[in-house]
């Protein structure tokens, strides 16, 4: 499915009839919160602290330079025009991304292995993002109130965590409705960032000098030192960039350009130069320059829009790290979880409860433990600015192996992006010490936890090749003397060329044979999404047996029963009737003992753990639970 037709299925399934302008507006909702709510904290950051540049019109300049460029190279060109060409069947995102290039690549080339270990990484350090955002983003609009009453100083804190614990509990509720609303608040918000910074600008227009980019490029120069610091400033005002690659699959790339270019980048820069012609006017504004470009007067409203702009990015992002779950899952990388749909019309609208409530945890501790926006800011950019750079590889591993004809041309000007963000990556680890080590402590434990389970489950699967029985030799024997009773047996099998061991266990304990028999394998594809006429494979063995392939893309959630409803038996016996009063599902849980070789006995245990973590086969393919038999397996690895 192209980019274009997965935009317009999306349209299809919201209103059968949406304009570009509607997908527009629920993309400025969705896509743009995170980048969007950066002027609460990005440019202060470049005078705040020991490292902090001094306020002059020098550096004032030099900052906003650094600033609009960075911002223009790497979101609006590397981003919005060069890396959203390049979807995975219409979807976006680190893991998209590298199923596409490992695709690109082949399965067994050093090259292919070394990009699937980069992505997942990133993944991984996605949700060290996911976590930091919501955090950072509500701390740095509720800090507002401190400005406006300074006896509300000492309420920031549980006034951010009450916000937070209201935010994650409506999870479950969904974001059907509360979707609706985004858009036009996310409109208001840009609205009015552009409007305060008007009015400041106009009071000093020198601040437009910063447009030329001399101003930082002489102040590189000049002071590498300290220019090197302020990368890691300049790098907040893009940390939200990655969504606008990562929610490409839900709107399409053109809404996601139109929203850009004609709302949300002008928009963005307008206020920032409005910030930096508040600092030239006034150096103690640069304290914080943001809530300081409002009138007293309209201070509190405007701190109440920059939560509910806040709120709608962390919304953005609590989203990403479901749906980012959900892929990993369908990878191979993380094991079955519970995954719940919160709307009968949105696929795409999910929530996973033991996602939502660590991150909740993980959150709240945040807050407790950093208690304001600046002191997170360091622990922000390293997690993103380190996907950045991932991402601009990966994407260089697919224009490489491809044969476009401006190949040259873009992979030059990935060297670029990889250049710069390298930069970025490196000035953001200076800050290791004062928080930059939290994202990366939790990219390593996730990398870990993932890295660890694919292990794990292929020595599980070599274990079963090793002790099961090849189909093919249980074809080639004869079954005389096992009992046939009536009716269909579906066992589901990770190994199509294998005897599933609940069949094993089925004739050892019961000896019995159903009547029809087939063997299902749930085929999980590199693709978001699987056409109903590309979701079976169903091959006749012999007499009363079949071996079946069910496809389902990373995107979707598997559905057992509903694909199964596509087989039509008929009279010559060359389908199995799947009558759900006649059919039973048999398969097998395995138990995980620490033993000689293969994996390590601490990461045996963390493999054992996420299996017992597991959601039950029965509920993850949705097989009825009145017609599922469940044998249990021991596994020594």
């Amino acid at each position: 499915m192209s980019q274009t037709n997965h935009a317009l299925q999306g349209e299809g399934n919201a209103g059968h009839g949406s304009s570009q302008s509607a997908l527009t507006l629920a993309a400025l909702g969705v896509v743009f919160g995170d980048i969007g709510t950066s002027p609460l904290y990005a440019f202060k950051e470049a005078f705040a602290g020991s490292s902090g540049l001094a306020v002059s019109p020098e550096n004032v300049l030099a900052a906003l330079s650094a600033l609009f460029w960075a911002v223009i190279v790497v979101v609006a060109i590397k981003y919005v025009w060069v890396v959203l060409s390049y979807d995975n069947d219409g979807e976006g995102g680190v893991l998209a991304l590298t199923a596409l290039a490992h695709r690109a690549l082949g399965d067994s080339t050093r090259r292919s292995r070394f990009v699937v270990g980069a992505g997942v990484f990133a993944a991984a350090l996605f949700y060290g993002d996911a976590i930091i955002t919501p955090a950072i983003s509500v701390l740095s609009a509720v800090e507002g109130l401190s400005i406006a009453t300074p006896n509300f100083e000492h309420f920031v804190v549980p006034i951010t965590i009450g916000i937070l614990i209201g935010l994650f509990s409506i999870q479950m509720k969904g974001t059907g409705k509360v979707g609706r609303l985004f858009g036009p608040v996310t409109i208001v918000w840009f609205v009015c960032l552009a409007w305060v910074g008007v009015l400041s600008i106009l009071q000093t227009p020198m601040v437009l000098e910063a447009v030329n980019p001399l101003h930082a490029l002489r102040f590189a120069v000049q002071h590498t030192d300290k220019a090197f610091f302020l990368l890691s400033a300049v790098f907040l005002a893009m940390t939200g960039a990655e969504a606008l690659y990562a929610d490409m699959g839900h709107f399409g790339s053109r809404a996601v350009r139109l929203g850009w270019f004609g709302l949300v980048f002008p928009s963005l820069m307008i206020n920032y130069f409005g910030q930096g012609a508040l600092v030239l006017r006034d150096a103690a504004a640069a304290g914080n320059p943001f809530f300081l470009l409002a009138s007293p007067s309209l201070l509190l409203p405007f701190v109440v829009l920059a939560t509910a702009a806040t709120v709608i990015a962390s919304q953005a992002t609590i989203s990403g790290a479901y749906s980012m779950t959900l892929q990993a899952s369908r990878l191979g990388y993380l094991p079955r979880v519970r995954v719940l749909h919160t709307s009968d019309e949105e696929q795409g609208q999910i929530y996973v409860p033991s996602v939502n409530w660590l991150m909740l945890l993980a959150v709240i501790a945040l807050v407790l433990a950093f208690e304001s926006s600046g002191a997170l800011a360091a622990a922000y950019g390293i997690a993103v600015s380190g996907t950045m750079l991932i991402t601009t590889m990966l994407v260089g591993f697919v224009v490489y192996v491809g044969r476009h004809r401006y190949r040259r041309l873009v992979l030059g000007a990935l060297v670029c992006f990889a250049v710069l963000e390298v930069g970025f990556f490196s000035s953001n680890l200076t800050k290791l010490e004062q928080g930059g080590w939290f994202p990366l402590t939790i990219g390593a434990l996730i990398f870990i936890a993932l890295t660890t389970w694919r292990d794990g489950t292929q020595l599980v699967a070599e274990h079963r090749s090793r002790l099961d029985i090849p189909m093919s030799e249980l074809l080639a024997s004869p079954m005389t003397g096992v009992p046939v009773v009536s009716g269909t047996a579906v066992y589901l099998t990770s190994d199509p060329t294998l005897v599933p061991s609940a069949l094993f266990h089925n004739l050892k304990h019961f000896k019995v044979m159903h009547e029809q028999t087939v063997f299902l394998h749930v085929v999980n594809e590199n693709t978001p999404y699987v056409p109903d006429e590309r979701r079976l494979q169903l091959r006749r063995l012999c007499n009363g047996v079949w071996t079946l392939d069910v496809h389902f893309g990373f995107r979707e959630r598997p559905n057992i029963p509903a694909a199964l409803r596509l087989i039509r038996p008929d009279e010559e016996g060359d389908m199995p009737n799947l009558d759900p009063m006649i059919t039973s599902f048999f398969v097998a849980r395995a138990q995980i003992v620490d033993g000689p070789g293969g994996l390590s006995a601490w990461r045996c245990a963390i493999f054992s753990w996420m299996t017992r973590q597991a959601a039950s086969i029965s509920s993850y393919y949705m097989l009825p639970a009145n017609q599922v038999v469940e044998l249990g397996t021991q596994v020594v690895l």
